[in-house]
């Protein structure tokens, strides 16, 4: 799901066979080539002068493609980090798996067959202790941005927006199978399902919601406002809300890095360009930048 990848769907019971044989085809390649895939502790990666980040493709705002290169709020801040440890940043723009389990195995600790260099860190880790827990071979960093799902509602249709109930009578656009499509489809047992309207995309969904075609708009907090700003909408015709909606579907979450479990020395460098970035307002700025309020993490 889009913002969240650990809540995106579960492997099929047959990926465990799969990953096996996989690894070790993988590991009789590296044998032949000489090439292993390896972590970059920090002193490597100092000496090596450059810092390999991997990033989420179609994530807009936080990464995405430009017209001439990737940008959004995690490429940004992946070059700050880089220029805060004084290296030369190698951006990696790499495609969601089924499981961000899966994604941390293919850019952080196994690779792939062909033996391309592992990146030393993920960007858009959602910082999660049971996350943390069963991936044993990576290790988070310091948490970055607090994600949250929101709403936008056109206000010259509906006089106000407080509660879940607001979504009665009124039809939703919302990006099919992410966190926000389970959140309305599942509230109060159903009884809105008739007026979600689901596209593709969340970008599909902010267009036809700006286009008049839903008077609600359901994403992330980030997403939302991006896209109004991208827009040039009003937010005072169009305010962004939160809303209490209980129920088993997540509705903050931290975002993070990642790297690998023996390259804990670069994660803690990382912690502390992070902390260095939030307290100078580059955090804040970058954000700003994409029209993203910047929300602090809470951690654990």
């Amino acid at each position: 799901m889009r913002g969240y990848p650990a809540m995106r769907r579960l492997a099929d019971p047959f990926a465990r066979t799969r990953h096996l044989v996989l690894a070790a085809l993988f590991s009789a390649t590296c044998l032949a080539t000489g090439r292993p895939a390896i972590a970059r502790p920090l002193d490597e990666v100092t000496a090596s002068g450059v810092l390999r980040v991997a990033v989420y493709g179609d994530n807009v705002p936080f990464s995405g493609e430009g017209e001439i290169a990737p940008r959004g709020i995690d490429v940004d801040l992946a070059g700050a980090i880089a220029d805060r440890l004084k290296l030369r940043l190698d951006l990696r723009v790499v495609d969601a798996g089924e499981t961000v389990d899966g994604d941390f195995r293919l850019n952080l600790w196994r690779g792939d067959l062909a033996g391309t260099p592992l990146a030393d860190l993920m960007l858009h880790v959602p910082h999660d202790r049971v996350l943390a827990t069963r991936n044993e071979q990576i290790f988070l960093t310091t948490p970055y941005f607090e994600q949250r799902l929101a709403f936008a509602y056109h206000r010259d249709r509906i006089e106000g927006f407080e509660g879940v109930r607001d979504l009665e009578g009124h039809a939703v656009a919302v990006e099919g199978m992410s966190a926000s499509d389970s959140l309305v489809m599942n509230a109060e047992g159903g009884r809105y399902r008739a007026g979600v309207k689901h596209y593709r995309s969340f970008d599909e969904a902010a267009k036809a919601y700006l286009a008049g075609e839903a008077p609600i708009l359901a994403g992330t907090r980030a997403g939302i406002e991006a896209a109004l700003s991208g827009a040039g909408a009003s937010r005072e015709n169009n305010p962004v809300v939160e809303v209490p909606m209980p129920g088993i579907v997540r509705t903050r979450w931290d975002l993070g890095g990642a790297v690998r479990s023996d390259s804990r020395d670069l994660a803690y460098a990382v912690g502390d360009a992070l902390a260095a970035l939030a307290t100078e307002g580059r955090l804040k700025a970058i954000c700003d930048a994409y029209g993203v309020t910047y929300s602090a993490p809470q951690g654990y």
